[in-house]
């Protein structure tokens, strides 16, 4: 997916909701780094920094399971909503979550 600026202040548009496989994700290169989009099995969309807290692992890799992803290294849980560790390693870190709304079947992200 290529990044297409719409609106230069706020959003940037990242392709079509239909662009990530249901419990899939996609991952978005930024200047500030990468971003992974998650679509979750129903149909929720979520983005977040591409890297585990614990030992910046592609979170894009991961396996999508509810609302969470499970870093593809360590098998750390991440909640898609929040970016915080779930289970036995809450509290330790977070993955920064970026703004994204869906507009006539597009994904659009706020500014990283």
């Amino acid at each position: 997916m290529n990044a297409l600026v719409i609106d230069p202040i706020n959003w940037i548009d990242v392709g079509a909701v239909t662009d990530v496989p249901l419990r899939g994700a996609r991952r978005v290169p930024t200047p500030k780094g990468d971003v992974a989009v998650f679509r979750t099995g129903d149909n929720q969309l979520y983005a977040l920094l591409d890297r585990c807290p614990h030992k910046d692992g592609p979170l894009s890799q991961g396996i999508i399971h509810g609302r969470a992803v499970t870093c593809p290294l360590h098998a750390w849980n991440i909640d898609l909503a929040t970016g915080e560790p779930m289970g036995a390693d809450a509290g330790k870190g977070c993955t920064p979550v970026v703004p994204l709304e869906v507009r006539d079947g597009r994904i659009l992200l706020g500014q990283v």
